[in-house]
């Protein structure tokens, strides 16, 4: 009942006409088909020429008392006036459109069916991509890139495959059961509770090795997601890889991992292969049993059961065994696809912890100053920062500097609110950045990282990122103030050329500059700029530097700084070591402190 409680949340609440209208065609189709199955005991009378009582003609209703009387009525009466070849051939009609409307309906069901599993499953795949890209960085932390793709991928096609498809065997299979024992139960109670002692007995022995398929398969997935993630890790890598020779070692750890996933598949798919023969021979041991009691209670006249009505009897049951049997299936596959469905379930019910308050308030321009009150900060345990206060005036160009792994990045990325300060607080014009609207807030700030983020999509799509009908004229613009227009317009293509992969067409410098584009385009009132120019060459840093001159004018500006020379003319700078701002003021005022900054400054000069 859990399992099917799991399932049905597929459905309801956007899919429930569908599943209505799918609930009317299978019983459409399974009452034709009980129809024409039980057309066998007449047809076997008429053929063995056993005496058929010459009923009355009685008024119709919606009974099967009624309906067996009058098809008893006037099938006696074409036997007299036409003789039994006539109403054999007229039994086979009748048996021919059952069928005809069997199938008719079950086709109906299943073009529902394909509507209703494809709009579940993109359904699911929006949730997850907007749940994905609406998860704190931090969520991000903990978890491998590869996993995520492999939760988007393989576990959602799982889910379609495994579940979803099993739907329609679960909606048809039971109702065609129990249209069926309902008719068995009419015909002979004692027979069908005999059946019914059996069938328990089959299904518990099959419940009991379907008990451990979802727990194989969550680790089937769980061992897909660890290749993946380090497939994407070594074509991330593939330059350390080939420099340092670390083919076979890289290799070898792939090898293993392949060969835990397919061990882990291995043991999935022995209880799930085993599902099938298992349930029809149980079925067939069934058959076998009541087609013995049965024959024993006609033959011993403790039955009501008339010969042919126990082969009519027979039939019908036999023709339980095969939806029991797809039933069973795909029980197991739906216990396969669940353990997906916790996979899936694990990012969809994941907590953003970054997030507007109850009545976030509108901004919607940056007027006077951003001020770190007391700001402290940690990801796990130790403190990454430690009581930071610094006010930046609109305006100002302020400079962080220091060694890796003072600080600098994580104070950056508190002003956007990618991570939530543990003490103290941050306010833009007097108000907590956490009483803002995130959208507003993120609004105010462009950034520029060391590493250029581009997407596989043409320059003028990567400039326009994030800016709603930039026209040509302002993305050429844009690419003019950062120096990127003239190689631009070298590209086969210009504007409209692909880049590739991160923008791997590109060179470093390129890259930058694109992003500065990006910047400039989108006309923040502030800037952050992270290290934008230590990963390049001499050429395309001067390059890049005087497009940054350009982004700064008239804005408040926040600068990582790993040379100093690039920082020399900022309003302010702030030495951070371990966590605390331990210097600040202009290059000259720090020079002639002889602190840390001036030691900082000497070791790059000297180098």
């Amino acid at each position: 009942m859990k399992s099917l409680k799991r399932i049905l949340k597929y459905i309801f609440p956007q899919y429930w006409k569908q599943t209505l209208l799918n609930f009317l065609f299978i019983g459409l189709s399974v009452i034709a088909g009980l129809f024409s199955f039980t057309l066998v005991i007449p047809f076997l009378q008429v053929l063995f020429d056993e005496s058929i009582s010459q009923p009355e003609l009685v008024s119709f209703d919606w009974t099967i008392d009624s309906i067996s009387a009058i098809f008893n009525y006037y099938l006696v009466q074409i036997i007299t006036i036409y003789g039994r070849i006539t109403a054999l051939f007229y039994i086979s009609v009748l048996v021919l459109v059952a069928i005809f409307l069997k199938t008719f309906f079950w086709f109906a069901s299943k073009l529902v069916m394909v509507n209703l599993r494809y709009g579940i499953v993109r359904d699911l795949r929006n949730k997850l991509y907007n749940k994905i890209t609406r998860l704190s960085l931090d969520y991000y932390s903990d978890e491998r890139k590869g996993d995520v793709i492999s939760r988007m991928t393989n576990d959602v096609n799982e889910v379609e495959t495994s579940v979803l498809r099993s739907l329609d065997i679960i909606f048809k299979d039971p109702i065609t059961l129990i249209m069926s024992l309902g008719v068995l139960i009419y015909m002979s109670p004692k027979l069908t509770l005999f059946v019914l002692v059996m069938l328990p007995i089959s299904g518990g022995i099959v419940g009991k090795i379907g008990s451990t398929l979802k727990r194989t398969s969550s680790e089937v997935q769980g061992r897909l997601g660890s290749l993946l993630s380090l497939i994407e890790e070594t074509l991330g890598g593939l330059r350390i890889v080939k420099s340092f020779n670390a083919h076979d070692r890289v290799f070898a750890h792939f090898n293993n991992e392949n060969q835990l996933f397919i061990r882990a598949s291995k043991k999935m798919m022995r209880r799930r292969e085993l599902a099938g023969p298992l349930s029809e021979f149980l079925g067939s041991v069934i058959l076998v049993v009541v087609l013995w009691f049965g024959g024993q209670l006609v033959l011993g006249g403790k039955s009501d059961l008339t010969s042919p009505q126990l082969i009519g009897y027979l039939v019908i049951f036999s023709q339980m065994i095969s939806p029991a049997k797809q039933f069973i299936d795909a029980w197991y596959g739906i216990q396969k696809g669940l353990a997906s469905s916790d996979r899936i379930d694990d990012i969809l019910n994941a907590k953003i912890t970054i997030q507007d308050c109850q009545n976030p308030k509108d901004i919607k321009e940056f007027k006077s100053e951003i001020e770190y009150r007391n700001v402290s900060f940690k990801y796990t345990n130790d403190m990454v920062l430690k009581d930071i206060n610094l006010t930046i005036k609109k305006g100002q160009t302020v400079a962080l500097v220091g060694q890796s792994g003072s600080g600098k990045s994580t104070m950056v990325d508190l002003l956007p609110r990618f991570y939530d300060v543990v003490d103290g607080g941050i306010y833009v014009d007097g108000t907590n950045i956490k009483d803002l609207k995130i959208v507003d807030l993120r609004h105010l700030m462009g950034i520029v990282g060391q590493e250029s983020i581009l997407f596989n999509d043409t320059i003028f799509n990567n400039i326009a990122f994030g800016v709603e009908h930039a026209t040509m004229d302002q993305v050429i613009e844009a690419a003019k103030i950062a120096n990127a227009h003239e190689f631009i317009m070298e590209t086969p293509d210009g504007y409209q050329s692909n880049i590739g992969d991160r923008g791997g067409k590109l060179s470093g410098g390129q890259r930058q500059r694109i992003s500065i584009a990006r910047a400039i385009l989108a006309n923040p009132p502030i800037m952050i700029l992270d290290e934008a120019t230590s990963a390049l060459d001499t050429e395309s840093e001067k390059l890049v530097q005087d497009a940054l001159f350009r982004l700064m004018e008239n804005r408040t500006s926040i600068v990582i700084a790993h040379r100093l020379s690039t920082v020399v003319n900022a309003d302010l700078i702030c030495v951070l070591q371990d966590g605390k701002i331990i210097e600040r003021g202009t290059h000259a005022e720090l020079m002639a402190l002889g602190g840390q900054y001036k030691k900082l400054h000497d070791i790059q000069t000297f180098a």
